[in-house]
């Protein structure tokens, strides 16, 4: 069993190092070649590319190891009929609220976690001077993504187009744009991006795929996969949404004109 985990782990490595190298012979042609400057650091440089390769190879075979598997286990068993059809007959897509919650528990659970998202909310914290809150960035978008994946379950249980879903969720998208503050557009329209990520995508794959194969009815091929189009859309419209609720109790906040005394102070003398 160790050789065999060890002859899996070394292929990851192989993988990686391949995908890589493609990514290293551009940065290092453009260094070396246009830009015509030595790297500054070269051994910090190579430690880096090491730790890059052989963290990401342990990341990958941690997901076919384990969450690749652990998403299918789930949606098999919140799918299983001895679980949802406890009066009998046939199924609705009512019966399955637990595969609902689910979703959006995961959904919440692994967006706010996403290496990326909180990098991305970082920056933004700091290029607004603070405008923009990092923990209630990361909010809004979790909160979308769960949303999506709700909503993305109960098409899959349901058996209705994606297409439907996509068209009515870029209307609300192109409407709150023309509402929203322009100064969170471009942020909101870049959270889409961020969620579709290292930690996310594998086990919201993982959990349309499983979804699909369980239910009855349902092809893996047509109706397993959109989930990740639907997490890209939702965190577009509940961080445009964040920042216009924001603005609006902003608005209705009294304001204090010029020369106008301060309200007493309760409990003063």
């Amino acid at each position: 069993m160790i050789a065999g985990i060890a002859h899996d782990l070394w292929a990851s490595i192989l993988s990686i190092l391949w995908d890589v190298v493609p990514i290293i012979a551009v940065l290092l042609g453009f260094q070396l070649g246009v830009l015509r400057k030595r790297l500054a650091r070269p051994r910090e440089v190579l430690v880096g590319l090491v730790y890059v390769i052989v963290g990401l190879a342990f990341f990958l075979f941690g997901l076919e190891r384990a969450l690749f598997p652990l998403g299918r286990e789930m949606a098999r068993q919140l799918t299983d009929p001895a679980l949802i059809s406890a009066g009998g007959g046939p199924l609705g897509w009512a019966d399955y609220y637990w595969t609902y919650i689910f979703a959006f528990a995961i959904g919440f659970a692994t967006t706010i976690a996403e290496p990326s998202l909180i990098a991305v909310a970082i920056k933004a914290r700091d290029v607004s001077g603070g405008t923009v809150g990092s923990l209630g960035l990361r909010i809004a978008v979790a909160t979308g993504v769960a949303l999506s994946l709700t909503v993305g379950a109960y098409r899959i249980v349901s058996g209705t187009p994606l297409y439907s879903y996509m068209i009515v969720g870029y209307v609300i998208v192109v409407i709150q744009t023309m509402f929203a503050p322009k100064k969170i557009v471009p942020l909101a329209y870049d959270s889409g991006g961020v969620t579709t990520s290292t930690v996310t995508v594998p086990l919201v794959a993982a959990l349309g795929l499983g979804l699909a194969s369980n239910v009855p009815g349902r092809s893996p091929l047509l109706d397993g996969f959109g989930l990740i189009a639907l997490a890209s859309l939702f965190p577009m419209i509940t961080v445009m949404g964040y920042a216009q609720i924001s603005a609006w109790l902003a608005g209705r906040k009294p304001r204090r004109g010029p020369g106008q005394p301060k309200p007493p102070q309760k409990g003063g003398n």
